[in-house]
């Protein structure tokens, strides 16, 4: 993370609580070339175990919505487990609809 910072190649936004840290969220930028507009990826969102169900998952995603709109950015996109319900709901929550036109695809190397 300290290294994706130095290299301005990922915005995080953190809780802490009592100056403990109990939840994060990391945005990669990308560009839409079909809108000709900014993206971001929320790669990352994590609460600790003590802290969820406390509206901490849901004040990242406002920050990262509000972060997004400052920056003009068309779209801000995400991938989940499949079996992650919790947050699933947590993002249909807050506005976010699951892809059902195209199906995503990675190559590891």
């Amino acid at each position: 993370m300290k290294e994706r910072l130095s290299k301005k190649e990922s915005i995080i936004f953190i809780v802490k609580n009592d100056g403990n840290y109990i939840g994060f969220t990391q945005l990669y930028p990308t560009f839409s070339s079909i809108s000709m507009a900014r993206a971001w990826i929320l790669n990352d969102l994590y609460v600790t175990k003590n802290a969820r169900k406390k509206g901490v998952g849901e004040l990242l995603l406002q920050k990262v919505k509000e972060f997004a709109s400052e920056t003009k950015a068309k779209s801000i996109s995400l991938s989940t487990a499949p079996d992650n319900d919790t947050a699933q709901r947590l993002y249909e929550k807050h506005g976010y609809i699951k892809d059902v036109q195209f199906y995503h695809y990675e190559l590891n190397l």
